[in-house]
């Protein structure tokens, strides 16, 4: 098994590092004429990213001091971001490079045989001489001067001069490799912009057969993987809730991934969660991220800011049944989700509404009897094309899709982790209608 890991890691590494090699040689040295300090600085600002990138993740799971962590973790984080869309945009760039290439040489071409054509016809053309006399101006042209050196021939076969500036191949290097990097500049810049602006509100609305009528139109506030850390802090956590609050939810339901890092460093940030506000209260259930950064400090500061924790547990509403379970990463720490603890003794008349951070847990929420799980942890793939390694490892990326008799809605996230930047996958903090088929 030992084996195995080093091999893996090896292929990864083998793989990182022929990538960013190949970024390098498109942006620096292809763009330049020789060795020079723009090479060696493309070589320095890519081993560096990603040396504060790595530096970053190690910080913020080691536990090192709070204020390092923040201080790697914008360049570190964004780096990540970035060197993965110049990779895109680089090679994005191999489709169009042959293409320009191709049409400067033809405008070259025909630039060259404009003033041959010119100078054929201007060979071809009569010239008026005093006196009346008319003689070919191209004959005149090819008698030498009275004790003159003749004019060697021209050869047909001989290049054109070259071109002043730089060579086409290095022209077309340029275009494409300054192309790239605005490309994947401007997609990172616009994807951050987008997750610090803060979520926006999606409303969708699921009928359940077993909701009674007098439920009809109950609202549910689903907000998951805010991701509080050394990125986003506490303005970041205000911008949340107060957006929640702006929809005047009936409920509001945070499923897992609020944190990552100990409530010493990030018990400021979640401050503002105090300020929820819901008719029948505000519940939080873990995500794995929990695991990773104190789940048992991290469900009493919840519950002290005003949350009510479901660690598989149930509420019984006034229409319908709430229940939560832990996210399949307690099962390490003998605090794993537990369906027969939360749902086994519920009546089955009352419609449910489970909890549960991870999309994978419908399974057993279909062997339940749950009419409806509220899910987040994919994050939409947060970074395109992320959304396909994330379609393929949950059985619902993004949305509501039905599973049997159980309904299944996964948020993308109110926040971000790693980078703070989104791109393909819009942030989002949605609201659930409750819909009545008697109503």
């Amino acid at each position: 098994m030992a084996i195995v890991f080093v091999l893996v890691a090896l292929l990864v590494l083998a793989v990182v590092v022929t990538a960013n090699w190949y970024v390098w040689r498109r942006l620096f040295r292809d763009t330049t004429r020789g060795p020079g300090l723009t090479r060696r600085a493309g070589a320095v600002l890519i081993a560096g990213g990603w040396v504060l990138a790595i530096t970053a993740l190690v910080a913020e799971r080691s536990g090192a001091p709070f204020w390092l962590q923040q201080t790697l973790a914008w360049p570190g984080f964004l780096w990540l971001a970035l060197s993965m869309y110049l990779l895109l945009a680089v090679l994005a760039g191999e489709l169009v490079r042959p293409l320009l290439a191709r049409f400067l040489q033809r405008r070259d071409r025909a630039r060259a045989a404009a003033p041959e054509a010119e100078a054929a016809a201007a060979q071809s053309e009569p010239v008026a001489v005093p006196g009346g006399a008319a003689v070919a101006a191209a004959a005149d042209r090819r008698q030498p001067a009275p004790g003159g050196p003749s004019e060697p021939p021209a050869d047909p076969d001989a290049a054109p001069a070259a071109p002043a500036g730089p060579s086409r191949r290095l022209f077309v290097s340029r275009v494409v490799a300054g192309t790239a990097a605005a490309a994947a500049v401007g997609t990172v810049g616009y994807g951050t912009y987008g997750v610090l602006r803060g979520p926006r509100v999606k409303r969708v609305t699921v009928p359940l057969a077993k909701l009674p009528r007098a439920a009809h139109g109950y609202r549910i506030a689903v907000v998951s993987d805010v991701h509080l850390g050394p990125v986003l802090g506490r303005g970041f956590a205000q911008k949340v809730v107060d957006t929640v609050n702006a929809t005047q939810p009936d409920l509001i339901a945070v499923v897992g991934d609020l944190v990552d890092g100990s409530v010493k460093d990030l018990g400021p940030a979640a401050a503002p969660l105090a300020q929820l506000r819901a008719r029948h209260g505000s519940y939080f259930v873990t995500g794995n991220h929990e695991y990773f950064s104190g789940a048992e400090q991290w469900v009493e500061e919840v519950r002290r800011l005003g949350l009510i924790p479901l660690e598989n547990a149930r509420r019984e509403m006034p229409h319908f049944d709430l229940a939560g379970v832990n996210d399949v990463a307690g099962e390490d720490e003998g605090q794993g989700p537990d369906f027969a603890k939360a749902l086994g003794d519920r009546d089955t008349a009352r419609a449910c509404v489970l909890l549960a951070h991870q999309p994978v847990q419908i399974h057993d929420a279909v062997e339940y009897g749950v009419d409806l799980q509220l899910s987040g942890h994919t994050h939409g793939g947060q970074l395109w094309p992320g959304n396909l390694l994330a379609s393929g490892a949950n059985p619902t990326l993004a949305g509501l899709e039905r599973y049997g008799d159980t309904q299944l809605y996964v948020s993308r996230g109110a926040g971000a982790w790693g980078p703070p930047t989104r791109v393909g996958a819009p942030s989002d903090i949605t609201v659930i209608q409750l819909a009545s088929k008697q109503a």
